[in-house]
């Protein structure tokens, strides 16, 4: 950090993700697999990719978090999204530059990205 000014942006941004966190039932929720082999496979710069690319878009009523063993070791990095009322999706081996397609396709249009998920994935 370079300043108290770039200090309190990060303050900021951290008390808007733990109010996101405490949303309401009708959230989409996006979880990163974050367990020892998704960090090693590079599931960090992905779930920092989802955190700031909603950020970015400002989204609201989409949750980010983490989570340990999702039990496709040779999937990962995985990433599940969750919406109100549709089945739950299974996204492997993200990268960063695939979130904002993530992002702007299902998130946003309602339609996943279905070359990224664990079906496409098993073919």
């Amino acid at each position: 950090m370079k300043s108290l000014q770039e200090l309190a942006a990060i303050r900021d941004r951290m008390k808007q993700t733990v109010n996101t966190r405490e949303a309401a039932h009708d959230t989409t929720r996006v979880v990163v697999g974050m367990a020892t082999c998704g960090i090693a496979a590079g599931a960090r710069p992905v779930l920092n990719a989802f955190t700031d690319e909603i950020a970015r878009r400002e989204l609201t009523g989409v949750l980010v978090t983490q989570t340990g063993c999702i039990g496709l070791c040779q999937y990962e990095p995985i990433v599940e999204v969750t919406t109100p009322g549709t089945d739950k999706v299974t996204y492997v081996k993200m990268t960063p530059e695939k979130v904002s397609r993530v992002v702007a396709e299902h998130l946003i249009g309602g339609k996943p990205v279905m070359e990224y998920t664990i079906g496409a994935a098993t073919r």
